[in-house]
């Protein structure tokens, strides 16, 4: 078994806007100088949240596909396409296929809690196509129960959201207190993070916001403590192009 665990203490921080938004990044930028460094088309991940609200203000985005998902509360944004204000609430999801180029800003809301996670879709193509985007409302996503387990799914297995990136499954697990295994695909990499409750992974406890990445396995076996939830994302162990960081370092 292959696991390594980031807990939060040991995650890169962040801050904007005053330090209105708050945030721990599992998977930093590069010059954040956090332990975890980006893995196969995985490039960013933060969690970032507003005790009173806060803006991060209009900036650019280029080549990535950028993932919004609301864990809690209410975030809203606008970009240079469409020129106003929307909302997203919780359980719902947004991406930016920022392409060749397009401005974004986006509210915390009192109380919001969001994960934006960033994938590299091989940025040499994604360079000369026209940036788009989607939100996605809860109720669009795929959601079933297996074991005991519910299981939300945004992309993969049926789940609605479209991205380039290649081979990216995403999926919000809650899982009741007991033991439980969580099938995997042993060719992907699988990154967890912990929202919230309690669980040992052969006897390592996992609390909240700690993140932990689990390969070359094809079962996970849970021992939870309390009703727990999971976001999880998994990626290709190997892709058919080179990222971003391979380009750069090259």
């Amino acid at each position: 078994m292959s696991i390594k665990i980031v807990k939060i203490e040991d995650q890169a921080k962040g801050a904007f806007d005053g330090m209105k938004i708050l945030e721990n990044k599992p998977i930093g930028f590069p010059q954040d100088r956090g332990i975890q460094q980006p893995y196969s088309n995985l490039f960013y991940w933060a969690n970032a949240w507003s005790y009173n609200g806060g803006l991060i203000d209009e900036h650019p985005h280029q080549m990535f596909e950028i993932m919004s998902f609301v864990i809690e509360g209410e975030i809203q944004h606008y970009d240079s396409k469409f020129n106003r204000w929307l909302s997203l609430k919780k359980g719902d999801a947004q991406i930016i296929r920022s392409g060749n180029g397009i401005t974004h800003a986006e509210k915390i809301m009192a109380g919001g809690r969001m994960f934006q996670i960033w994938f590299d879709p091989n940025i040499q193509k994604s360079i000369s196509k026209e940036a788009t985007y989607n939100d996605y409302g809860s109720a669009d996503m795929k959601c079933f129960e297996e074991g005991g387990i519910k299981i939300k799914n945004y992309i993969g297995n049926g789940g609605p959201v479209n991205m380039d990136a290649e081979g990216v499954e995403i999926n919000e697990y809650t899982i009741p207190k007991g033991n439980h295994q969580l099938k995997l695909n042993a060719d992907k990499i699988h990154s967890f993070y912990l929202i919230n409750g309690t669980v040992k992974i052969d006897g390592n406890k996992i609390k909240e916001n700690d993140f932990f990445i689990f390969e070359n396995e094809k079962e996970l076996n849970l021992e939870v403590e309390t009703t727990t939830v999971l976001f999880t994302v998994a990626v290709p162990h190997k892709l058919t192009y080179k990222t971003y960081i391979e380009l750069a370092n090259s």
